[in-house]
């Protein structure tokens, strides 16, 4: 069995760039083919699809494919699509490099909330009144693509900046509509502590420590800005890289076990089954049917 691939930039290209790749969805689908089974990304990726229909999935929740959905995506995520007839649209990879040297805040895109890998915010249905807006920057993006200089790719950048402000301000609750509130922030630091340290701190006592809080005042704010508790917060990441480990075939239940730093199998098995209803070995044997069967 092959294992789950991880694709740079550079390999899905030509000209051998690992920063961004601009396409049309038909012709990017067609020269990559093999990007239909389940795949990661150390990139960020962007799809705006403007006909066909089918499914995609992105860390194991499945969408329906339709006309003028746009898909965020954060590197690591584990997706898939299985297309029903002839799709099209376009599509933009970028690395988390793209915008360092053209803003003083590098990191300005990725503060966007569906760059943030909840699948709430990153999956958008665009209205119909931003159908030929929204239509237009991404023209504007492929247009850009064919003249030579570094100018063009500023204002790529430019254009891309401006798609992610209109489509932000359709979500009032995003972060960007002003300044993040105390708890906002807090959470937002929980979260980026657990993407670091998940393995290894597996209790809301460890991060509240490290954010200078109580246990208590940390479980509140995570109740009042995420709806649950800090130690879902944290189980719930731990089984979503579970879920991704248990796609890739070359590493055994055991493997995985050790790898997200659990003392035995039995003891994985157990918080898995726990949390999803499944032993993992039951996970792993339900994906492969759904891989197989969208092949």
């Amino acid at each position: 069995m092959e294992k789950t691939p991880t694709y740079d930039i550079c390999t899905l290209t030509d000209n051998g760039s690992d920063d961004i790749l601009i396409s049309r969805f038909a012709p990017y689908l067609d020269h990559h083919k093999n990007l239909s089974a389940a795949h990661r990304h150390s990139f960020y990726h962007l799809v705006l699809f403007t006909e066909g229909a089918g499914t995609h999935a992105i860390d194991f929740e499945q969408f329906t494919v339709k006309p003028y959905h746009v898909y965020f995506m954060m590197p690591g995520q584990v997706h898939s699509w299985s297309f029903e007839g002839f799709t099209d649209g376009y599509i933009i990879n970028f690395s988390d490099t793209f915008f360092q040297r053209f803003l003083l805040n590098a990191s300005y895109p990725q503060d966007f909330s569906f760059f943030k890998g909840d699948l709430k915010t990153s999956v958008i249905n665009l209205p119909l009144h931003l159908h030929p807006k929204v239509k237009g920057i991404f023209e504007d993006i492929i247009a850009e693509t064919k003249i030579e200089g570094t100018l063009a790719a500023d204002m790529i950048r430019v254009l891309m900046l401006q798609l992610f402000i209109i489509i932000s301000r359709l979500n009032k609750d995003d972060g960007r509509t002003g300044p993040a509130s105390y708890n906002q922030t807090l959470v937002r630091n929980f979260q980026q502590l657990i993407s670091e340290n998940y393995t290894r701190l597996k209790l809301p006592k460890d991060y509240a420590e490290l954010l200078y809080i109580t246990p208590n005042h940390l479980n509140a704010v995570c109740k009042d800005v995420l709806g649950a508790a800090a130690g879902d917060v944290i189980r719930n990441r731990l089984v979503l890289e579970a879920k991704r480990l248990l796609t890739n075939q070359q590493l055994n239940i055991n493997e995985i076990a050790f790898a997200l730093n659990f003392n035995d199998n039995s003891y994985f098995t157990k918080f898995f089954k726990k949390s999803e209803g499944k032993t993992p070995e039951e996970f792993r044997k339900q994906i492969l049917n759904v891989n197989h069967h969208d092949q």
